[in-house]
């Protein structure tokens, strides 16, 4: 399997083939590389709609020269329990950024919370984020109060007293209720402007609909979190070998 990084020929079988419709895991297969590998890729470079293999390429090129430029001093990286590979987790951790990052999550938070998801505690403090993510630790409390107004994460004091940052094992029920309840503010809002508007007006109307549609889609929503957490949801098994 090839290793290194992707040539300016992969990158443009990659382009090719995000236009014929195929999955990463397809284009991976035919490059013969990881697809944690392709998928971080377009996740950098635009997105699976944006992508274009020159500007990728270019912009590869150009972080490596910085980076080059830089030097900084690696990070260690944290010791990992269960056996895992150090390198697959790190590779892992990007492209689980990367994919937040494409849903609309601004960077910081989603490398945040990509660094508690993978951690088996789920837990943190504000030192140990920043050390690992190499930021400040002001850059880390601006990212967990964006996380902490959406629901997915949460403060706890410890023993010592220190604040912990905590993504719960249900962590995304919980974001969907939040998300559910920011729609149903949404509708009591559009619901005003009908009145305000007039009903039967074609601005009313608008507003109408807008809280029909809304309304539904919450409701829908909640249902489905409650229905998806008591069905689907599974239980860590016990091991040994955890550090975290």
């Amino acid at each position: 399997m090839p290793g290194g990084r992707l040539t300016q020929q992969e990158r443009q079988q990659i382009a090719l083939g995000l236009a014929d419709g195929l999955a990463y895991a397809e284009i991976a297969r035919r490059l013969e590389r990881p697809t944690s590998t392709i998928t971080r890729e377009v996740m950098r470079n635009g997105g699976p709609t944006g992508y274009r293999a020159d500007l990728a390429h270019r912009a590869t090129e150009h972080r490596a020269h910085r980076r080059k430029q830089a030097a900084p001093a690696s990070p260690e990286a944290p010791p990992q329990a269960y056996g895992r590979d150090p390198e697959a987790v790190r590779e892992y951790e990007e492209v689980f950024t990367t994919v937040l990052m494409a849903s609309g999550t601004p960077k910081m938070m989603a490398r945040v919370m990509a660094c508690l998801c993978i951690s088996d505690s789920g837990s943190l403090t504000a030192s140990e984020l920043a050390q690992r993510l190499q930021v400040s630790p002001a850059s880390i409390s601006k990212a967990v109060a964006f996380l902490e107004s959406q629901g997915l994460v949460r403060r706890e004091r410890d023993d010592r007293r220190r604040e912990r940052y905590v993504v719960d094992d249900d962590i995304w029920y919980q974001s969907m209720m939040a998300s559910a309840r920011a729609l149903e503010q949404t509708v009591q809002t559009a619901r005003q402007g009908v009145s305000v508007l007039g009903p039967g007006t074609p601005a009313g109307v608008r507003f109408e609909n807008i809280a029909r549609y809304l309304d539904f889609i919450a409701e829908s929503t909640a249902r489905a979190a409650e229905q998806a957490r008591d069905i689907l949801r599974t239980k860590p098994e016990t091991t040994a070998g955890g550090t975290d």
